[in-house]
């Protein structure tokens, strides 16, 4: 099954746009009450509604991932998204939660990372990349990180250079 006919499996003909932003809400209260597998049914029926629209097919991806374990299918979804519209933070959410739920946490980061400059300093992505925990070593090596020195710094290091990535 290709991806696309993945995504728009289960889709019942033809929907005004009406219809697939009714679907997309419903989508979105399945997620947050904590069913991706009913979530991803409106998900595919939204996207089947508008096929090009970024936030359905990252959705859909991101449910792909959640809901049947299809992570290759899911991140082609999601990275199909970004290459619509690449200056919204919940894209490049969405495509590292993916990654994250398929054991790619460094991917993740870089994703991250990336819609960190092309998003702008949303503080979504920053709470996600803290959340992965990726830490730097102590900027002085011979001192502990509890060192008030290295807090500082480290501090510093920081505000200038961003979050640590992952290798």
């Amino acid at each position: 099954m290709s991806t696309m006919s993945y995504a728009l499996a289960g889709m019942a003909g033809p929907s005004p746009v009406d219809a697939g932003m009714l679907e997309f809400k419903e989508c979105l209260k399945h997620m947050r009450d904590g069913h991706p597998e009913d979530a991803l049914g409106h998900a595919r029926r939204a996207l089947g509604a508008a096929p090009k629209n970024p936030f359905y097919l990252s959705y859909t991806g991101l449910l792909a991932a959640m809901a049947d374990k299809r992570y290759a299918d899911a991140e082609t979804l999601c990275q199909e998204a970004l290459n619509l519209k690449c200056n919204h933070a919940q894209l490049y959410l969405n495509l590292a939660e993916v990654y994250h739920q398929a054991g790619r946490t460094s991917d993740a980061i870089d994703v991250l990372e990336k819609g960190m400059v092309s998003a702008g300093r949303d503080f979504r992505i920053r709470r996600a990349l803290e959340r992965i925990g990726v830490r730097r070593q102590p900027v002085l090596s011979f001192l502990h990180r509890s060192n008030p020195i290295n807090v500082v710094l480290g501090r510093l290091r920081f505000r200038l250079a961003g979050p640590a990535r992952s290798n």
